[in-house]
């Protein structure tokens, strides 16, 4: 597994290599993840600058950046596998894209928006954009994140649509893999606008009906529980259920994101500012790695 981390030389940065060193550890086993520390800087390398002036500034930018970058290395513990990189790039977003094409990364990491309040998340422009377009998952770390000593839930958010069976197996084995409980969820927003009749109800009845399919699933390689949250709103509905600080949350994409892409829909982008967890979007219709060859999803 190879994660490509945005690093950003504030405490965003250090909270996505917080998150990715969470989702890296195993209560069974290491996840053998390798780490692409990233950061990119806006415009062209010095060698393609246009200009003298504007040579010396990304010649400036870079060295001011790696030093940063070495600091941010000495985060990831000694046994583990990471590797610094400056790249140069448009915008923030599209660098960390071409990372991950480069790198032939299965995830990608960011931290929530400097102005976000504390273990909530604010959604920034960078994070916005990767979670409109990118191939492979998005790990976000609410602001304030710490690692954990090692995850010890994974819940899963699931709708009714098309494309929820691909989140519904990541979800299943990455808890089957860390030897953690998975929770499924069901949210009902109780606003007047549910097409159900009694959404209640059959909220409850989705939620039994995923359960079934997620032990069949996951058969006896980890406990599966099913909750229906209710409230007002979808923020209402979060905030009603229980949230342990060392667990992390999964969802699928929207119907409106291209095969293999990720796009936030209406109800995770509600979610994703509610919670005070971490949340790996995955994207519509994701394959996961073989079984074979996997040594975790996430």
């Amino acid at each position: 597994m190879k994660y490509v981390v945005g690093c950003i030389a504030d405490k965003r940065g250090r909270e996505a290599i917080s998150l990715a060193l969470a989702l890296s550890k195993s209560l069974a086993a290491p996840t053998h993840a390798e780490l692409e520390l990233v950061h990119i800087i806006r415009g062209s390398a010095p060698e393609d600058a246009g200009s003298h002036s504007e040579r010396v500034y990304q010649q400036f930018l870079q060295q001011s950046a790696q030093k940063w970058m070495d600091r941010a290395l000495a985060l990831v513990p000694s046994n583990m596998t990471a590797r610094t990189h400056i790249r140069f790039a448009g915008s923030m977003a599209e660098g960390l894209l071409e990372a991950v094409s480069a790198f032939k990364a299965d995830l990608v990491v960011v931290g929530a928006a400097s102005h976000g309040p504390f273990r909530r998340f604010t959604v920034g422009s960078v994070a916005n954009a990767l979670l409109h377009s990118s191939p492979v998952p998005v790990a976000l770390a609410p602001s304030g994140y710490l690692p954990p000593r090692e995850i010890t839930r994974i819940t899963c958010a699931l709708g009714t649509r098309t494309g929820a069976d691909s989140v519904l197996e990541v979800a299943v084995d990455s808890a089957a893999i860390r030897h953690v409980p998975l929770r499924l969820i069901s949210l009902v927003a109780l606003d007047g606008d549910s097409i159900h009749a009694d959404a209640g109800q059959w909220a409850r009845v989705h939620a039994a009906t995923t359960l079934e399919r997620a032990i069949e699933g996951v058969r006896a390689r980890t406990i599966v529980t099913a909750d229906v949250a209710q409230g007002k709103s979808t923020e209402a509905a979060i905030d009603s259920l229980d949230w342990d600080e060392s667990e992390i949350v999964m969802i699928g994409s929207s119907r409106l994101a291209e095969r293999s892409r990720i796009f936030l829909g209406s109800t995770a982008n509600k979610m994703l500012r509610a919670l005070p967890v971490p949340m790996v979007v995955v994207p519509r219709f994701h394959v996961p790695v073989p079984a074979a060859a996997r040594l975790g999803h996430i």
